[in-house]
């Protein structure tokens, strides 16, 4: 319902633009993205929603495959990605390893928060040139990619009404991102306390989207939920304190006014999502996700602790350390080896089992750390979307519509797998774009 939401209000503002509904799609793919930072998710949902509309519009088959399936893999690198959850601990870890083997044994920690602010401004430059594409094409090209006429999209609306509309469709994934991105960024809460504000966001989304008749509690615990947050990041709310000055104890009764407003909401939320069925369900899933993930870490530990004790550790850091071309050589080897992993491993098992093995050596060459696990996330979510093993062509085969065939989903992507290449470079040509808002967030 949200992304479907956020597709027609996406194709009101710009579908009147030639091109306009391959950028909505862009746009789109970006929000739910920074909501949900799931790849098959985001690739699933558009297939169904914008890909039957952009074919009945004229689109290019081709082109609308393509944009879905980029559009889609924005999720690998968009904060909350989940990915750079998962690279981010182990990122961390190989770099306090390289450190103690250079002989600091207090090494400045590398947090999900350093990779989420070094990925923001990568994954805002790969989105701003999935658009730059869909403009080129669509003067190249204009007969790929047509305008809808702006009437038809109104529908008899005003302009003011449009606004309304638009800002009603924004506001839940707006609220959510920055609840769970910001509570991070701004160092109020760790990636698992704010997965929880995430979780609790998304069943008073389900609440208000179930009985959008009734908002005044999903209103109220989004309110409590902000206000409570924007509390904990100024204000000392501790209770158990010996005198609490007058500002803390107003600032402490708020808190708990909004908490009840906040426990209010999450109550009929549950409510009215327990009555659909769908609650069972989604913890079904997430058990099921949960367990599949400690079944992976067991065996990569195993793994990584047998490869150790055989000396296959020294093996790779002889190999990667003679390699012509020094730290270059060794990154573009690491890359590539990655990159055709990505076609048949999930991100999950190349972070638990490849990263963990290469990446202390490769910080031990002086690279940054968060530079380095912005570089595999970029590599993941291109080979993701190369043809012809890219998980993100097997999602959308899956819901695409006969008329549509395999050839043309592969040709479709192979210009945003350049655009993706070309992307790395920059990433890795100026590290800075990954260093420079961690720095401002966090302190050098």
């Amino acid at each position: 319902k949200v992304a479907e939401e956020l597709l027609d209000t996406m194709a009101m503002l710009f579908g009147s633009l030639r091109g306009g509904l391959g950028i909505s799609v862009c746009v789109v793919g970006a929000l739910l993205a920074a909501s949900t930072g799931i790849v098959g998710a985001t690739v699933v949902t558009m297939g169904l929603l914008a890909l039957p509309t952009m074919l009945r519009r004229g689109y290019d088959p081709s082109l609308a495959c393509g944009s879905i399936c980029a559009s889609g893999t924005l999720g690998q690198i968009i904060p909350p990605s989940l990915v750079l959850v998962v690279l981010g601990d182990q990122i961390s870890n190989a770099y306090q390893e390289a450190q103690r083997q250079l002989g600091n044994f207090a090494p400045d920690p590398v947090s999900v928060g350093d990779l989420f602010a070094g990925a923001l401004i990568p994954g805002l430059m790969l989105v701003g040139l999935y658009i730059l594409y869909h403009i080129f094409i669509a003067i190249v090209r204009p007969e790929t990619s047509p305008p809808i006429p702006r009437d038809e999209l109104m529908e008899g609306r005003t302009n003011q009404e449009l606004f309304i509309k638009v800002s009603h469709a924004l506001v839940a994934p707006m609220v959510l991102i920055i609840s769970v991105l910001g509570s991070i960024l701004a160092g109020i809460a760790t990636p698992t306390e704010a997965a929880s504000v995430g979780a609790i966001g998304a069943t008073l989304l389900g609440g208000l989207r179930l009985d959008p008749d009734k908002p005044m509690p999903i209103y109220a615990a989004t309110v409590g939920l902000v206000v409570v947050l924007i509390l904990t990041g100024f204000m000392d709310l501790r209770v158990a304190r010996d005198n609490i000055p007058t500002g803390d104890m107003i600032g402490i009764i708020i808190a708990v006014i909004c908490c009840t407003a906040l426990v209010w909401g999450i109550a009929v939320s549950l409510g009215r999502v327990y009555g659909t069925g769908g609650l069972h369900e989604v913890m079904r899933q997430t058990t099921r996700v949960s367990a599949m993930v400690f079944g992976i870490v067991i065996g990569a530990q195993l793994f990584s602790g047998v490869f150790r004790g055989l000396g296959g550790d020294d093996l790779v850091h002889d190999f990667l350390t003679s390699l012509p071309g020094g730290t270059f050589g060794a990154m573009v080897v690491v890359m590539a080896i990655m990159f055709v992993l990505g076609f048949f491993l999930d991100f999950i098992e190349i972070s638990f089992v490849v990263v963990p093995i290469v990446a202390p050596i490769l910080l031990l060459m002086d690279l940054n750390p968060v530079w380095l696990g912005i570089m595999i996330a970029i590599n993941l979510q291109t080979s993701f979307l190369t043809p012809p093993f890219g998980f993100a062509l097997f999602y959308l085969r899956g819901v695409a519509p006969p008329s549509v065939s395999t050839l043309q989903i592969y040709k479709g992507v192979i210009p945003f797998v350049t655009i993706q290449v070309v992307a790395l470079l920059i990433v890795a040509m100026f590290p800075d774009l990954t260093t420079w808002l961690p720095k401002i967030i966090f302190g050098p």
